[in-house]
């Protein structure tokens, strides 16, 4: 099973931050579990595959896009205290 997913910012500096945030995941994943991410331009490009079940593949989606959402709300905080 595989999926592929494209997030795509208005900042290519905030593409690569969040690249950077999530990467390690490139690396600590299962050895059932491969996952890529690399930034390009204003996108990030995550492509996962496993051969175990639905299930652990929407798990995985779940778990990468929380990590996400936790380093685009880093990257905001950090853009306000910087504009104050």
């Amino acid at each position: 099973m595989e999926a592929k997913i494209v997030l795509e910012y208005n900042d290519p500096k905030d593409a690569l931050a969040i690249t950077y945030a999530v990467s390690p995941d490139n690396f600590s994943a299962p050895s059932n579990l491969i996952i890529s991410t690399s930034a390009n331009n204003n996108r990030v490009i995550t492509e996962m595959k496993t051969e175990k079940n639905l299930s652990t593949l929407i798990a995985t989606i779940d778990d990468f896009l929380f990590c996400v959402s936790t380093a685009e709300k880093a990257i905001h905080i950090m853009k306000n205290r910087i504009m104050k």
